[in-house]
This record gives C-alpha cells, sequence and structure tokens, in this order.
C-alpha cells in the first residue's frame, strides 16, 4: 500500500534485494513457518527522550511499577537442584530468596527477616540450607516459610501461630528458568511468554545446562544496553569484519503482543552494503575462517557442490561436529535454525537465541540503584549429554567495566572482539544522553522498531495508576 504521490506508508520501507524470508525459502528444508511469518507494525515515529535513560526519578518509577510486576528471570532451575538449595535474585533494591522445598517445589520469598529485616541470606549468593536463619537474632523459617523457632519466644506474646510465616511471591518456570513477580495480582507466566514456546518448540531450552556464564559491568542505562542488542543496523560500522557474512540490513524484525520481539538476522549471506558479488564457495571459506564455535573451522576445505549453497554446506557441518560433540542427532533442523542469529527479546530485560550456531541467553538488569549502570549476564546453553545427567552450571566469570571479554576463558576471540565492540559504544552514549542538545533519539521505522516497542510496553507498565511517566 502507497499514498497517491507513491511515498511509501511509513514502516513499509525495506532494504533492496532479497529478504529474509525469501533466503530462508530457497535454503529448501522446510523450516518452521514462524520464521518466515512476517509480524511487523509501524509504531510511530516521535523520538525517544533521553531523560528515560538518565532521569533518577524515572528510574525510580521503573522500580516501584516495572519491576515491581513484571515477571522476570530469577535463575535456571538446577541453581536450585536439590531440596534445601537457594539463590539470591537482586534487582534494583530488592533481594529476593529462591529456595528448593524438601517435597521439589520452587518458592520465592523477599530475601528479609520478619523480625528487623536483615537479609536471610546474603547478597548474591547461592548454596544449600536446611532452613532459613536470620544471622543477626536467630529467627528462623523451614524452606516452606513457616516459622520454627524464635530466641527467647517468651518476649513475643504478640506474634501468632502461623501468622509470621514468610510471605510468598509468585514464582513459575519455563524451559528450565526460574520467573518471579512481586505483584500477587500478576497474570500466569504463559501469558507473559505468547508465542515462545510454541516457536522454541525444536530448541527446548529446559534440555540444555549452562556451559558457559559471562557477568559484566557496564557503564550505561539498563535499556541502552539491551538496545544495543535489539538490530542489526549497527553490524556495517560496529563490526565490519562481519560484513561479508552476515547480512545485516535485510534482517527481519518482528513483534508478537507487548512481551515479545524478535529478529531473524542471516548468516552465511553477504551484508546488502557490499557492491561486490562473491561465490558460495567464497562465502563458505570466510565462514569456516571465522571459526565461532570451536571445532567448527580447522583443517580442510569444505566444498559448495554444484547449485549449492554456503549456508546448507556450513549448517550440515555443524550439525555433524557438534552432534558428535553433543552424542546428539541434529539433522531435524533446519538450516536457519542451525546457522541463523534468531533472537527473541522478552519484555523486559531477557534475549533467548533458539538456534545451534547462537545458543545464547541474555539479561540486562540495573546494577544496583545506578541510573548509569547495567549488569549483563551472557549464558552459552549446551545440549544435555548422552547419559543425560546434568552437569553443574557453569559459575558466572565476572569482568568489569575496563576488562575485555577477551579475558573470559573458552570464549572464542572473534565473539569476544564482537561482545567487545558492541559493549565498547556504551560510556559514549550514555555520556552523550547527557551532554546531547537535542533531547531524544530518532529511531528507524523498521530496524528500530524492536526498540519502540520495547518503551511503548514500558509505558504501559509505568503508566498503569493513570498518570504520565515523569522524568528529573
Amino acid at each position: 500500500m502507497h499514498h497517491a504521490d507513491s511515498t511509501p506508508v511509513p514502516g513499509e520501507a525495506r532494504c533492496p534485494g532479497a529478504s529474509t524470508a525469501d533466503i530462508i525459502a530457497s535454503d529448501g528444508d522446510h523450516a518452521p513457518a514462524h520464521l518466515t511469518e512476517q509480524s511487523y507494525r509501524f509504531l510511530g515515529d516521535a523520538d525517544i527522550p533521553f531523560e528515560r535513560y538518565t532521569s533518577r526519578s524515572f528510574f525510580a518509577l521503573e522500580q516501584e511499577r516495572l519491576w515491581g510486576r513484571v515477571w522476570q528471570w530469577a535463575c535456571r532451575e538446577e541453581d536450585i537442584a536439590e531440596p534445601g538449595d537457594y539463590f539470591v535474585y537482586e534487582i534494583v533494591e530488592r533481594s529476593v530468596l529462591v529456595v528448593r522445598t524438601e517435597s521439589g517445589a520452587i518458592k520465592a520469598y523477599p530475601n528479609a527477616c520478619l523480625h528487623r529485616g536483615t537479609q536471610l541470606k546474603p547478597a548474591g549468593s547461592c548454596g544449600r540450607s536446611k532452613d532459613l536463619r536470620c544471622p543477626f537474632h536467630g529467627f528462623t523459617w523451614s524452606l516452606e516459610g513457616e516459622l520454627k523457632s524464635v530466641p527467647c519466644r517468651w518476649d513475643f506474646p504478640h506474634i501468632e501461630e502461623g501468622g509470621f510465616n514468610l510471605p510468598e511471591l509468585k514464582v513459575e518456570t519455563w524451559g528450565g528458568f526460574v520467573f518471579i513477580n512481586f505483584d500477587a495480582n500478576a497474570a500466569p507466566l504463559a501469558e507473559h511468554l505468547g508465542i515462545l514456546p510454541e516457536h522454541f518448540a525444536n530448541w527446548d531450552l529446559s534440555d540444555k545446562f549452562v556451559a558457559m556464564h559471562v557477568r559484566k559491568r557496564l557503564p550505561a542505562n539498563w535499556k541502552a544496553c539491551l538496545e544495543a542488542f535489539l538490530e542489526s543496523f549497527h553490524v556495517l560500522e560496529t563490526h565490519p569484519q562481519g560484513v561479508l557474512t552476515v547480512g545485516d540490513a535485510n534482517t527481519q524484525y518482528d513483534l508478537y503482543g507487548d512481551s515479545v520481539s524478535r529478529f531473524v538476522h542471516l548468516v552465511g549471506f553477504p551484508s546488502p552494503h557490499l557492491k561486490e558479488t562473491y561465490s558460495e564457495q567464497q562465502l563458505l571459506d570466510a565462514l569456516m575462517a571465522e571459526g565461532v564455535v570451536e571445532g567448527v573451522g580447522g583443517e580442510g576445505r569444505l566444498q559448495v557442490p554444484p547449485g549449492g549453497s554456503a549456508r546448507k554446506v556450513f549448517a550440515e557441518h555443524l550439525q555433524a561436529t557438534l552432534g558428535q560433540a553433543y552424542g546428539r542427532d541434529f539433522s531435524h533442523l533446519s538450516v536457519s535454525e542451525t546457522i541463523d542469529a534468531i533472537e527473541y527479546c522478552l519484555f523486559p530485560n531477557t534475549c533467548f537465541f533458539p538456534s545451534l550456531l547462537f545458543p545464547m541467553v541474555y539479561r540486562f538488569r540495573p546494577d544496583g540503584a545506578d541510573v548509569d549502570g547495567c549488569i549483563f549476564d551472557l549464558l552459552y546453553l549446551q545440549p544435555l549429554p548422552e547419559s543425560g545427567e546434568r552437569p553443574m552450571p557453569a559459575e558466572p566469570f565476572e569482568l568489569d567495566v575496563e576488562q575485555s571479554f577477551h579475558e573470559v576463558p573458552g570464549l572464542d576471540p572473534g565473539l569476544a572482539t564482537i561482545y567487545d565492540q558492541d559493549t565498547g559504544n556504551l560510556i559514549g552514549q550514555q555520556r552523550g544522553f547527557k551532554s546531547s542538545t537535542k533531547p531524544g533519539q530518532t529511531l528507524g521505522n523498521y530496524q528500530e522498531v524492536r526498540i519502540r516497542h520495547l518503551h511503548q510496553t514500558l509505558d504501559k507498565f509505568l503508566s498503569t495508576r493513570g498518570e504520565k511517566a515523569c522524568s528529573d
């Protein structure tokens, strides 16, 4: 549909050339229909105010009305695998104690003693405990949250039997992830997940374990950090080394309800920005040289057969190589599910990738009460071994602001460079928010629609009491 003067309808313009859907269809392997079904909608073109990233009062409103009401990933089920296991999850100034009870159920409590408020378990800790005992005076609760003992019970006649149990938070699970919600009236997690369970049918996240966990402090507001990973528009300038093997400008962007957005970012297809023409063999050689997964590159030159494609040859090689390494058969996966960067963002701060080449999960949290700081969790999920025995999850490898991803043991150097490039832009952006005389950022209608989607959903949480989101 176009206006009478042939000007494209806002949001309708696309990168010239083959689309993501066209290229996936040309793979010829019947990829799941949802990968090529487009679900974009134009969300407007107004600027996004910079004060949303810098205002302390806006940040405080997020703490109350966003983090206090939204479903959020707290930990993995394997973090609390056995009865007595506990995990402390922190968001801004709130602390939550997630525990596995004696019956095997998962419960979550505010991490605060009902006596005088002391945290029952230290911030950032995890471990195993037979009960929940306050380190200050010794008030003790069972794993089920029931009051067990009160020191000098004679001095507390006003504590009624059964009336001093730990308050429970809402807790549900999906894909091996434990989600909590501070809002007792919140809708079920399934409503928030939307299409995710359907779209992850071929990539069961509960059938994985955390093989690598990197936790890095970033010098920018949590939203700015997340948004750096919501579009591939930045690839040409930020990751110029990758333009031969990734189709950046023709990435597909989709929106699903209020809580989920997606991009499908092609691998094994050159950037539409490149003017030269490359053979499929040249593309395959470039893919193999990158070696973004250990054991996938290496000695020997793979050949693209006549009429074949680099994407298909690379995908089959990846399925065979990782299938042997993991003792799994991945031949049921399509080319796209094997090698493309398919990223789903679950509002407000988590990204899941259902892909064999990119089996990542991202999370972006405020760094405590710092409006200018973020904690970035990067997980690599690996299929369970043939035995079915679940390995212990990897301990977080901590990186401070100035440290490089190249310091992470086992992380491919090429990916480390990409993450350094991505996060290296953030301090300049956060500073620019504060020094700009222009009051907001101007977004592309299509390539940056996921950023606008994030802010529009955020506004729905912040304005639930009929008030306009405030700022300093």
